[in-house]
């Protein structure tokens, strides 16, 4: 039973007639109570009506009815001589109990009135049985509307749940008219409270989808305009290198090219990582991730090739080998990784050969402290805020000329996915301080980088 309709009509018809049920049991109790006392009313009535009869003149005649009395009437006098019996076929003790009593005769229970008039006793009896199927059938009769109405309130249930339910068939119709590139958002207006939310969420999914396919469609146009330029450069390159006249002239095209291959593989490899990190790309399993042996891996990583433009690396982290605290944070180790590699290849492209890359990971109030330091040129405060755009590269050049534009576009869409702030500051070694400031760990469970 997967059609909402279809449930929603079921329960309700169910409701509909458990509550028919309970009212019918109750009908019937109270039936059956106001039935006892009204038969007991009548049954003193004609005990009283006896009182100043001599043998019940207008009563039937014994004999009558054996097989089924409603009424079994008895007189005796005070002596025990018996007057008047309606139906001699009846058990009916000879010893009266004043008043109202149940007696059972072994056949059959009776309800029983007695009382003393004129030193006679009056005994009138009635089956309690009967007395049970008159309340049954009048409990009955104020149900019959009930059961001969409950086709008519099925359909009713069913017509009611459909139109209760046509603003979700309008939505759902508005959706499946939709073709692909139709990301507009659904109109909420006269829609109930209940499928409100429902119209919202889509909208609000619609509004992520919108943005992240215009982030890819303008990712995809700068990524080919960034690659016409270097692979127009190899072709030149290639050309040059077989028009070279002599040995030495193949030497420095073949130099020329090996760069521009260079240049070349570096901006596919940003490329690729860009749209990896990019927004609506799928999300690893956040964890419990120690930033401080991130950052000792990734300067690891990118040692030699400090080394080959004679950079000197500083880490300063927590958790080194032996050390109890660490820098724990909760995020997506790998995704970590490509931000810290990101942010120490720029520091290293960008620093001049011979300068000077300081790492630090530090505690500071609520706050985990990541910053990379660069004794480059740096980036001046305006341009600051547009150089977190794909493919800006602002009037800085990088040392080996391979810059891509793309590094801290990489690490902004990282820092975002873990709710860190990154900003970018004058370093006191006079280039660029890259600063990311993450939420803190508030547990100290082991990371598992």
């Amino acid at each position: 039973m997967n059609s909402l309709r279809t449930r929603l009509c079921v329960f309700l018809l169910v409701a509909a007639l458990l509550a028919a049920g309970i009212t019918g049991l109750l009908a019937y109790r109270n039936t059956l109570k106001e039935n006892e006392q009204l038969f007991d009313y009548q049954l003193r009535q004609t005990a009283l009506s006896l009182r100043d009869q001599g043998v019940a003149p207008n009563l039937p005649p014994p004999g009558a009815d054996e097989d089924a009395p409603a009424v079994v009437v008895q007189i005796w006098t005070m002596n025990g001589t018996t007057l008047y019996l309606s139906h001699p076929g009846t058990a009916l003790p000879d010893r009266a109990v004043l008043g109202f009593s149940d007696v059972d005769d072994g056949a059959r229970r009776w309800r029983v009135y007695s009382m003393v008039a004129r030193n006679r006793i009056i005994q009138v009896a009635q089956p309690l049985e009967l007395r049970r199927d008159l309340a049954a059938a009048a409990a009955l009769r104020s149900l019959r509307p009930l059961l001969i109405f409950a086709p008519l309130m099925a359909l009713l249930i069913w017509l009611l749940v459909d139109r209760a339910l046509r603003p979700v068939q309008r939505l759902a119709q508005e959706v499946r008219q939709r073709d692909a590139g139709s990301l507009a958002p659904l109109a909420e207006h006269g829609l109930p409270s209940e499928v409100q939310p429902v119209a919202h969420a889509i909208n609000a999914l619609l509004a992520r989808l919108k943005l992240a396919f215009d982030s890819q469609r303008a990712f995809v146009a700068d990524a080919a305009h960034e690659l016409r330029s270097p692979l127009t450069a190899l072709r030149l390159q290639l050309q040059l290198l077989t028009r070279a006249p002599d040995a030495e002239s193949r030497r420095d095209a073949a130099a020329r090219l090996e760069q521009g291959v260079e240049r070349a593989t570096r901006l596919i490899e940003q490329l690729l990582t860009a749209a990896r990190t990019g927004p609506g790309e799928n999300v690893q399993q956040m964890q419990a991730v120690d930033l401080g042996e991130l950052a000792r891996q990734a300067v690891a990583d990118v040692w030699p090739q400090a080394e080959a433009r004679r950079t000197a690396i500083a880490l300063d982290a927590p958790g080194a080998p032996g050390a109890p605290d660490k820098a724990i944070v909760t995020g997506d180790a790998d995704a970590l990784r490509i931000l810290l590699r990101n942010l120490l290849d720029n520091a290293i492209r960008y620093t001049p050969e011979g300068g000077r890359v300081d790492v630090s990971v530090a505690r500071q109030q609520e706050a985990l402290l990541l910053a990379v330091d660069d004794s480059g040129p740096g980036i001046p405060p305006d341009e600051r805020e547009r150089a977190f755009q794909r493919f800006y590269r602002g009037q800085r050049e990088a040392g080996d000329g391979i810059g891509s534009g793309l590094g801290l576009a990489i690490v902004a869409g990282i820092a975002a996915r873990h709710g860190a702030a990154v900003a970018l500051l004058d370093s006191a070694l006079g280039g660029l301080r890259v600063e990311l400031r993450f939420p803190l760990q508030p547990s100290r469970e082991s990371a598992t980088p």
